[in-house]
């Protein structure tokens, strides 16, 4: 199978022990990655810096990059892409747990396909104990799907993608967008004519936290989106009442209801039990 490396982000906020759940997942697979970029995201704590240096020593695929400064998800993933030596780059987030055949099943999907450009699937969300399941997020499984998904939403789950660096840097890589680093990158690459696909199995069970949904709200928040729906408008990816509705229904969802309620049409629409 193609060699492969793993991109990640760690910063000063991330629980020591879920990074090194994260790890571990990572480097127990069926088909181990070929290396791990680990962008250390600015200073942290005695503690974390202590694990990180440990994988560092125990496996010699491992590599922290350390910031000076903490730059932001967009910008540590930048650099995690323009480090990696291999042509196949797989995303994972510092407090998730990746499925043991993960890598394996995606590295298949690329040699079936190979003029694939990018590789997701779906996710399980977890509170506390990965035992506890909460919801589900399965996106289209077809080009075609995706890119009409897209117009809308993102097509991908973040977390589970790998995707082929070439491509991606031909796209312009990652850049800064608040919590849209991936839908904007997703976007530019389909500008460019990338083929993506998505499996149906669950490649990656997702920690999430009870403030989940009061962080996907907010004027801040709204702002980003109704900014990358007008990108997307600019670029005639969708027409001005696809921009005008996709606009409304994120100012009453992100910005008119309350968290709770934001909570519940999450749940209802956008997630499966």
């Amino acid at each position: 199978m193609f060699p492969f490396s793993v991109c990640m982000s760690v910063y000063r906020n991330d629980n020591p022990e879920d990074l090194c759940t994260a790890l571990n997942s990572v480097i127990i697979q069926s088909v181990p990655p070929s290396e791990v970029i680990l962008i250390v995201d600015g200073p942290v704590s005695h503690e974390l810096e202590k694990i990180i240096r440990k994988y560092e020593a125990d496996y010699s695929f491992v590599h922290p990059v350390w910031l000076a400064e903490n730059g932001g998800l967009g910008n540590a993933l930048k650099i995690a892409v323009e480090k990696a030596s291999c042509e196949y780059i797989a995303r994972m987030d510092s407090d998730d747990i990746s499925m043991p055949d993960r890598f394996k099943k995606q590295l298949e999907c690329f040699e079936r396909e190979p003029d694939l450009s990018i590789v997701g699937g779906r996710i399980t969300e977890f509170v506390d104990s990965e035992d506890n399941i909460v919801g589900s997020r399965c996106c289209p499984l077809k080009d075609s799907e995706i890119k009409r998904y897209m117009k809308s939403r993102c097509g991908l789950n973040h977390v589970t993608v790998m995707f082929r660096r070439s491509e991606v840097l031909k796209a312009g890589n990652y850049l800064d967008w608040f919590w849209n680093e991936d839908y904007y990158l997703w976007i530019r690459m389909w500008k460019q004519g990338c083929k993506f696909c998505n499996l149906e199995d669950v490649l990656v069970n997702v920690r999430v936290g009870y403030d989940m949904y009061a962080r996907r709200g907010g004027w801040t928040y709204f702002k980003s989106e109704a900014k990358l729906q007008k990108y997307m408008w600019k670029q005639h990816l969708i027409g001005f009442p696809r921009f005008m509705f996709n606009v409304a229904v994120r100012w009453g969802v992100q910005v008119m209801l309350p968290n709770r309620m934001r909570g519940f049409v999450f749940q209802k629409l956008f997630r499966e039990k």
